[in-house]
């Protein structure tokens, strides 16, 4: 039997308004999920890691982390289907998402990557007028979709960067790249900036009132070859987007489909809570977590208690902390546990 292990990023929600979400949610799958468990735990962020809690969590589990910050670079390459046209492989790669800074009064912020809505045509014009300043700085650019290149950089291995959802919302002067490599960074990033700031890309995204693609972001430093451990579990997702989803390869087509033909321990990531509370839209975060209800946590429990699965865990986060719950068929039918989201607040 398979052990099945629910990553739900946002879905824990924030104090301040925990118990007036908690109390619209009608859940009771989740509900049995989260109180009839034979374990559970909160956790505070790292905050010097500069990554989402969640994101801290994935690392560890896939043994992806180093010094705890993501290190996925290498496996989203190999999971892309870009490795294998890399001769030779080596050295330190980063991840690279096409971005768009907003001006906003007295800072800059990044716009939600989820949101820009890039096209594979798009992002490669923008890939092959950027590649010859990359290559020029020493730094190899390669392809992965339309929002997820990789750049090799074996000097700046030792640059300290944070996660695109980490930065997100924030005052970008406090989570730009770090370290005795940033003036290189700063330096490349700013004649990209030049050259994209006239394109006919940007031009006619601006025209269809799009935002313009004015920035990269680099990240999730890895050596070639680092890879997720031998025992790590299979990696599923659903829109989780980004380098996360290039970790797993392809994505279910529909909700219903996700959790379903498990073989072995696997880690079912799906990211479809996120947005919501990013953007502040908590009827929405409402709404979705009802639809997770039904598709996703009562075909689990279901699951868990006719045996197909021997053990469910729940990783729940916000931006401050994540929660881990495990539970089993035996803890379910602690019936003297009243069904509750009271571990939510």
């Amino acid at each position: 039997m398979s052990q099945i292990t629910l990553v739900l990023p946002f879905a824990l929600p924030i104090p301040e308004f925990a118990p007036d979400l908690v109390g619209a949610l009608q859940a009771p799958a989740l509900s049995a999920l989260l109180s009839r468990t034979s374990s559970h735990a909160r956790l505070p962020a790292n905050d010097a890691v500069r990554a989402l809690p969640h994101e801290q969590w994935l690392a560890r589990e896939l043994g992806l982390a180093n010094g705890g910050r993501p290190a996925f670079a290498a496996a989203a390459m190999r999971a892309a289907g870009v490795e294998a046209g890399i001769e030779p492989l080596g050295g330190t790669w980063f991840i690279v998402n096409p971005i768009h800074i907003e001006i906003a009064r007295t800072h800059l912020m990044m716009g939600d990557l989820r949101n820009l809505g890039l096209t594979e045509p798009e992002s490669r014009a923008l890939f092959e007028t950027a590649r010859p300043y990359f290559e020029e700085a020493g730094h190899a650019l390669v392809y992965g979709d339309a929002g997820t290149w990789f750049m090799r950089a074996d000097d700046w291995a030792g640059l300290d960067t944070a996660t695109p959802d980490a930065a997100l919302g924030m005052d970008l002067t406090d989570w730009m790249p770090e370290g005795r490599s940033a003036a290189a960074f700063r330096r490349l990033q700013n004649e990209v900036q030049i050259l994209w700031h006239t394109h006919p890309v940007n031009a006619a995204r601006e025209a269809r009132r799009l935002p313009p693609v004015n920035a990269f972001w680099a990240w999730g430093a890895a050596e070639a070859g680092t890879l997720p451990a031998p025992d790590a579990p299979t990696l599923k997702t659903f829109d989780a987007g980004g380098a996360v989803q290039a970790l797993a390869g392809a994505q279910p087509d529909a909700l219903p489909d996700f959790g379903t033909r498990l073989d072995g321990d696997t880690i079912l990531y799906c990211g479809s809570a996120a947005p919501y509370a990013v953007g502040a839209d908590w009827g929405g975060w409402v709404a979705q977590l009802q639809q997770l209800e039904a598709a996703l946590f009562a075909p689990i429990l279901d699951a868990l208690t006719k045996g197909r699965v021997r053990e469910v865990r729940l990783v729940l986060s916000h931006r401050d902390a994540h929660a881990e719950f495990t539970t089993t068929a035996l803890a379910q039918r602690k019936f003297w546990r009243r069904p509750t989201l009271d571990r939510l607040l």
